[in-house]
């Protein structure tokens, strides 16, 4: 008899704890929060909406030590998009994300030289590469706390991160989901940024691991297949249940989309294009579908998806210029127009909705999950 009671007490308990976070998540987005690859070697456009969007909430919640990833569930990048996206989720030790965006960004652009260290190679001496030594020693700089190089696994938020692996010939994501569930899937945080950058114009593949040796990777440049890296961010939060338990379709979130603006291509006097016009063709051609479809999905609701985007830019234009710049929007069945608000205009709309969410640096992070013990696949495929 006093067990049966006791059963009945504990079901009933957590019938009303299940009830109580039941309607706790009830009309809460999850926000996610995706930044393109590109932009030159700084990506301007997306270093300058990352600055505004801190400063904004800021200015807002009266907490001058907020940061961006208080206001986001996951965040996912491509690129320099990803350099910026594991720096404000790479976690100090203390639960607390190690960069603010305005330190993301100005270690962005101071190190530009280092990260993009130009030589030349061949017989002539005549094509362009980038050291793949300059940009390592820069990103173990970035991503080490305390003698301790931080992994997929060290973020204060989801992480989401792609690029395209050679030896399998297909795209390869590297996700805080995985690695918390096996180390075959938790890579050092300074190769994933390396991994997703390898612009194969400039860059030779990289060769990475796994923190246990067992998954293998030769990886090019993330923006080949995913230069915006939004959909493949809504598809994981939609099939991550573990994760994400109350997200049952789109209506149940909130996307902020970041660009970088369009490539700069130029074609040879002959009307060919060179290698690294086609790249940036391609780098386009993934970002605005990536965008279509996902305006698609959001039946080009503008309050659940955002999508930030320069309609051109000059390499030399400051953070003023690029958010007081009228923003564009892709129309449904194709092509672009000018909006009459600005990028600045859009950022603080988005920072109004998730400051009035009630999150902030007083919750908690969601914490990776326990590891589980999994079988060993094949190259840990």
């Amino acid at each position: 008899m006093e067990g049966t009671e006791l059963s009945k007490m504990t079901l009933e308990i957590f019938s009303k704890l299940e009830h109580k976070w039941l309607h706790h998540c009830q009309g809460k987005k999850t926000r996610i929060l995706s930044i393109d690859g590109g932009g030159a070697t700084t990506g301007i456009v997306a270093g300058h909406s990352l600055i505004l969007l801190e400063d904004q909430i800021r200015a807002k919640t009266g907490d001058s030590e907020s940061r961006v990833a208080d206001f986001f569930d996951i965040v996912a990048g491509s690129g320099v998009g990803a350099l910026y996206a594991a720096m404000l989720t790479a976690d100090d030790g203390f639960g607390r994300p190690l960069f603010t965006a305005r330190e993301a960004v100005k270690f962005v652009v101071v190190k530009q030289s280092e990260l993009f260290k130009a030589k030349t190679v061949g017989v002539f001496l005549r094509r362009r590469r980038f050291s793949g030594k300059s940009m390592d020693k820069v990103l173990k700089e970035a991503f080490r706390r305390r003698g301790k190089e931080l992994t997929l696994k060290d973020t204060c938020k989801p992480l989401l991160v792609p690029c395209f692996d050679l030896n399998s010939s297909a795209p390869f994501v590297f996700s805080r989901a995985d690695a918390s569930e096996s180390p075959s899937y938790d890579f050092e945080l300074w190769k994933v940024c390396r991994a997703t950058a390898a612009n194969p114009s400039v860059f030779k593949p990289v060769s990475l691991k796994s923190v246990d040796g067992k998954t293998s990777c030769l990886a090019v440049d993330g923006g080949l297949v995913m230069n915006n890296p939004a959909a493949a961010a809504v598809t994981h939060v939609l099939h991550n249940k573990r994760d994400f338990p109350s997200v049952t379709g789109v209506d149940d979130l909130l996307v902020l989309s970041l660009g970088n603006g369009p490539s700069n291509v130029k074609l040879r006097a002959n009307g060919d294009c060179s290698t690294s016009s086609i790249v940036g063709i391609v780098f386009d051609g993934v970002s605005e579908t990536v965008d279509q479809m996902l305006g698609n999905a959001f039946c080009w609701n503008p309050n659940d998806y955002v999508r930030i985007q320069a309609n051109g830019y000059a390499s030399g234009e400051g953070e003023v210029e690029v958010m007081e710049a009228r923003g564009v929007e892709s129309l449904p069945f194709g092509g672009k127009r000018l909006l009459t608000e600005t990028n600045g205009q859009r950022i603080a709309g988005l920072v109004q909705r998730l400051v009035a969410s009630g999150t902030g640096r007083n919750s908690l992070p969601p914490s990776p999950c326990k590891e589980t013990a999994v079988s060993s696949l094949a190259n840990g495929r």
